[in-house]
């Protein structure tokens, strides 16, 4: 009996409840590059949470500490776009 709670409580936990908090990004060129990318390590809802004080600059160094600190895994060559997608969206000026 108390494996059964125990096991009905973590899929209630990891089930489609934490799935469901996650927003829907904004359209626009590089939105999938963001989500296959910056949801593999956490939510998405740091997007629009930190967009009214990210500048490009500040997407940029955020971007780059993602890649180069906490060693996610994008493609270099993607960089720019999802850097240019946050910055269009979610920049200081939207």
């Amino acid at each position: 009996m108390r494996t059964a709670i125990i096991a009905c409580a973590l899929a209630l936990l990891s089930g489609s409840a934490a799935r469901a908090e996650e927003p829907e990004l904004r359209p626009g060129p590089g939105r999938e590059l963001v989500q296959a990318n910056c949801a593999a390590c956490h939510t998405l809802a740091y997007i629009p949470m930190n967009s009214p004080f990210l500048t490009e600059a500040q997407w940029t160094a955020e971007v780059n500490k993602m890649v180069g600190t906490f060693h996610a895994p994008v493609a270099h060559e993607d960089i720019p776009a999802i850097i240019a997608y946050l910055t269009a969206q979610y920049g200081p000026l939207r």
